[in-house]
Order: C-alpha cells, then structure tokens, then sequence
C-alpha cells in the first residue's frame, strides 16, 4: 500500500533522539526551548511554545486571548475537527465560514457577507480561526483588515503550512495574527511524533500560554502572591494543563526543521508532475492562488460525487492508500446536535462529497506516482 501521508526519519533524527536518551532530561530540559528557537526562527517570529499537540496549541491560543462563555469562535467547515473544538473547549460558541470551491480555504468573500450580518444583530466573533488547508496560507492581508475593521482576534491554523509563505514571506510571523499554530504530527511536513507549537509577536500571549501548557504552574516569583519559602517553591495562578512536549520530540522536531526547506521542494516537485499528468483527467485539481506559495501537505482533487466511492475504492484495491480530507465538520454527529445541519454551507459541503486525496511525501517516488496516476486513470475511467 501506497500511504497518502508518511514520515521521513534519517540518521540524523535517530542521533538526536539518542542523544537525549542518553543525557539527564527526557522531558523538559534544552532540547524544548531549542526546538522552539528553531520553529522562531524559521518564521521571523519573536517567541514560540510548543506543546504535546497541535490541538493543544489551539486550545491555549484560545484562551490567552480571552475566548470563554458568551464568545464566538469562527472557523471553517473543511478542517480537523479540533480547529473549531478548541472554541467548544473554552465554552464559547462556534460557527463556520464556507470555502472558495478553488483554493478549499475560508472564503473572504462569504466571510465579509457574514460579518456584515452579524454587526447588524450583535453576533460578531472574538477569535476566528482560518485554516490554511493543504499548506496553501488563506488570504491573511484581507482577514486582517477585516480583523481590524470588525475587531476580532485571528489565529492561523497552519497545521498544513510550516514551510510554506504568505507575500514572500513565512507562515508564521504572524504580520497578520495573533498566534499562528502548526503541527508536528507524523505525516505533517515535519514531525515530532505528536506534537505542536504556537507562535507569537506577543510576549504576554506568550506567557499566557507557556503558563497555561504546564499546569498554570509558575516559579517566578514576580508572579506570585506571596513571597516564595525557599529554591523549591512554586504556585499555581492558572487553571493550566498537562500540554508539554517532550525533549524526546523537540529532539527530533529541531533536527528535521534542518530539512524543511528540502521537503517542501520535494513537494512542490511531486506537486508539478501530478498537475501536468492529471490534466486531461475528469476531475478538479487544487488551485494556487496569488502571491503564496503552499507548503503541500495534502494534494486534494476533487471527482464527481456520484463517483467518489467507486474511485475511492478503486485506488484502495489497486493499493493506493488514498484519504478524504475533509468530512465538513459541521455535518459531524456532536455538530449536529448542536444545531448545524446540511445545506448551511453548500460549497464545504460539496467539497466533502467530492474530494480525494492522493499520496503526497517526500519518500514518494517516481514509481509510486506513475503507480497512483496509473490507477487514478482506471478508476475516473470506470467511474
């Protein structure tokens, strides 16, 4: 089987992984902060804290900015389900934004048409999360303008877009953000096992959430209440979690960064060859949009809905290891209960029912993709 997704670990990860077996620190030690100095500076970004999840980095974000009962959260329908659960988490409310059919990202043209509405019956969102899906950023200079005309609070999920840039410069520096949020997860650009990392201009939100990822817990005494008893003393001031990565990961983290940039080309390179070979097939290619450059996590197409399943298990019989990304979130059973129901965001939901997504890796190659094209052609053809 051909996986859609799938980690590249060298000799160099495994040194660094055994480098940390063998010293005094599994878990909090240098490797965490080395790790998120190597996540700062690749993005051109003043601070980082990375946790055990992206999910987890969501899920803090939203609270260093104040999200909690009586706010709304916006997102997109066409994401993991955690992009909008992180609202949920905090006790806020949570709505979504529909997508531009071409590019799969949150549509700013149905965004300003939301925002308009809202103003007008006092439902204005406090953070809205827009995803850059497959790696390829939104279009983050007019969500900010919006932003600042509307006075909500912007949190890039770019659990698809380390590596990739906005107006020539990285995903991440947050010129038009918050807090930007990426994930290290095993078939994301870069690994770390699990594991996430929220990055900021912001030295409070910063702290809000380094605090908030271990416990609430802090040994600063500037924090404290009362004077500390001795070396030994700690205070918790927050209602925090058990979100810390590991120096086992942030080991491994820290040396595939040092390939970020050979894997994104690697995936641009795979990226070109199924644009041209896929270009007479019966199907929607993803689009690229101005002015951005897509770190290609995902390489999504999009058939007729009539004929997904058959394509699907087609490919998955020729042993293809095809996925779908994604099921629009609020036609998940929990959304459901909540309220949200089908037709509220007809091109999320027509993406749903349409979309296919191929092998996309550094470790695939020009026979695996000959292999994927060849059984994409019998199935499009059968279906």
């Amino acid at each position: 089987m051909i996986p859609y997704g799938r980690q590249d670990i060298t000799d160099d990860d495994i040194r660094a992984v055994e480098a940390v077996l063998r010293s005094d620190f599994l878990t909090q030690g240098p490797a965490v902060p080395g790790f998120e100095q190597a996540v700062a500076a690749h993005c051109g970004v003043a601070h980082a804290v990375a946790t055990n999840s992206a999910t987890s980095a969501l899920h803090i974000a939203c609270m260093a900015l104040g999200l909690g009962p009586g706010d709304r959260l916006w997102t997109t329908p066409i994401t993991f389900v955690a992009s909008a659960n992180c609202g949920l988490y905090c006790g806020a409310q949570v709505d979504f934004v529909d997508i531009d059919p071409l590019t799969y990202n949150l549509s700013v043209e149905h965004l300003v048409a939301k925002l308009e509405s809202a103003e007008m019956s006092g439902t204005l969102p406090k953070v809205l999360v827009p995803v850059h899906m497959c790696g390829q950023p939104c279009d983050m200079e007019a969500i900010h303008a919006l932003g600042q005309r509307y006075g909500f609070r912007i949190i890039e999920d770019a659990s698809h877009a380390i590596g990739a840039s906005f107006r020539g410069e990285p995903v991440g520096n947050c010129r038009y953000s918050d807090i930007t949020v990426f994930s290290f997860h095993p078939v994301k650009i870069v690994t770390t096992g699990e594991g996430g990392v929220a990055v900021t201009n912001d030295a409070s939100l910063a702290a809000d959430m380094a605090l908030l990822r271990s416990h609430g817990i802090t040994r600063d005494a500037a924090l404290m209440s009362q004077p500390p008893d001795g070396p030994w003393y700690y205070q918790q001031i927050a209602l925090g979690f058990n979100y810390r990565i590991t120096d086992i990961q942030a080991a491994l983290g820290t040396s595939q960064m040092a390939r970020l940039a050979g894997y994104v080309e690697r995936r641009e390179a795979l990226v070109r060859q199924y644009d041209s070979r896929l270009a007479q097939f019966p199907l929607r290619r993803p689009q690229r949009a101005d002015n951005r450059s897509s770190a290609w996590h995902l390489y999504v197409v999009r058939v007729a809905a009539s004929d997904r399943l058959a394509v699907f298990n087609a490919m998955l019989n020729a042993g293809i290891g095809v996925n779908v990304h994604y099921t629009p979130v609020h036609l998940q059973p929990y959304y459901r209960r909540l309220g949200f129901a089908p037709g509220q965001f007809p091109h999320a939901e027509a993406h749903g029912a349409e979309a296919i997504t191929l092998p996309l890796h550094p470790r695939l190659s020009a026979a695996d993709l000959d292999a994927v094209v060849d059984a994409l052609a019998e199935a499009v053809k059968a279906g």
